[in-house]
């Protein structure tokens, strides 16, 4: 059987639609978040925390940051996760809607059932784990810095992580279900009791279920995507000018797009899978703040930027608080510019400097 063809602009619009990033701007939070799955969490801050910049995109100026501390930490409306985003992703931080958290527990419910070396560990350690439940139940929430260590065997590890016993059991007991992230105290987590933080009636969908639930989001979010990230979900199609099957959500349509201009944040799921850009977009991008200085092409932080249907360069800008200034270091265009781009993305910086409260945008170097 022949499977449907789509062109490049039409992959490209049903991709950018499923990311909330056309015209028809979503009004509300969580329903945002519903739609993303999540939001990704880093601690990089060099013009907006990625969460915040990620829903600043979508909502407009309508969002702001304590929306986000208070859906977390007082509503319950969303939940911190410790997860891989997909199968083909490291595990990451990201903020999940309540709602979806019942996809997550019958993973968390086996746990203690899977084979490993984090199996064994927590055993070792089994009055370890008590102790932390019973500080937690009697005082909770702490930061993992009030907690002591009363490890019986250290956790073992070649990199950063090695003997930071009392992290390596929350995130662990995190992922048992044991214990929940209730907020954050600056950037430090704060844990506590998942019983005090995730809601008593909900009840975890056989494991097979919520996979697939799970698989068929996670596409619904994208729009289109290839198969080793959500499976066969969706129905098969492919895409000019690119080899091998695709999957496409068939609910979503590229007909009434409406186009507009967004800066994103370096963590946008629109970029964050590298061939599929170049594949949709023929944007190659990849975060340069690990790169030594000179060995950086775009930035440090550099924000795509979305015009249209196309992925048009990036934005090498700081967010300058103490002199009050969006300060746009350079400009880096991956297509020609013209005057009607440069107008809209004059338009959305100036946007995202006055949600940051920032009294200006200057401009070292428009073009690069």
């Amino acid at each position: 059987m022949e499977l449907r063809r789509l062109t490049r602009e039409q992959a490209r619009r049903i991709a950018i639609k499923a990311q909330l990033l056309d015209a028809k701007r979503p009004a509300d939070l969580i329903k945002t978040v519903e739609r993303l799955m999540f939001l990704q969490l880093d601690p990089t801050a060099v013009i907006a925390p990625s969460a915040d910049l990620i829903a600043w995109s979508r909502l407009g100026g309508a969002y702001a940051p304590a929306q986000l501390k208070r859906a977390t930490e007082i509503d319950r409306t969303l939940f911190e996760h410790l997860a891989q985003p997909s199968p083909t992703e490291p595990g990451i931080a990201m903020l999940r809607p309540m709602s979806d958290l019942r996809l997550f527990l019958a993973d968390m419910e086996s746990w203690p059932n899977r084979p490993g070396s984090n199996r064994a560990w927590v055993k070792a350690n089994d009055g370890f784990r008590r102790n932390i439940l019973d500080q937690l139940g009697a005082s909770g929430p702490l930061m993992s810095r009030d907690i002591p260590d009363t490890s019986a065997v250290p956790w073992a590890s070649s990199g950063w992580t090695n003997d930071r016993n009392v992290t390596q059991m929350l995130q662990i007991l995190v992922a048992r279900g044991e214990v929940a992230i209730a907020g954050r105290r600056g950037k430090q987590r704060l844990w506590d009791l998942a019983e005090r933080v995730y809601p008593a009636d909900l009840t975890a969908l056989p494991a097979v279920d919520a996979h697939q639930i799970v698989a068929e989001r996670r596409l619904q979010s994208l729009g289109i995507a290839r198969p080793k990230i959500v499976g066969e979900a969706g129905e098969p199609v492919e895409v000019e000018d690119t080899a091998g099957e695709w999957r496409l959500d068939p609910a979503v349509t590229g007909d009434d797009f409406e186009e507009r201009t967004a800066i994103l944040s370096p963590f946008d799921r629109l970029i964050h899978n590298r061939p599929r850009a170049i594949e949709l977009f023929d944007f190659d991008y990849i975060l340069e703040m690990y790169k030594p200085k000179a060995q950086r092409r775009w930035g440090y932080f550099a924000l795509p930027v979305l015009h249209g249907d196309r992925l048009v360069g990036k934005v090498d800008a700081t967010a300058d608080r103490k002199a009050s200034i969006l300060q746009v270091h350079a400009m880096h265009y991956d297509v020609r510019a013209t005057p009607t781009m440069n107008k809209a993305i004059d338009a959305e910086l100036a946007a995202l400097a006055d949600w940051l409260q920032l009294q200006r945008v200057e401009v070292e170097q428009p073009t690069g």
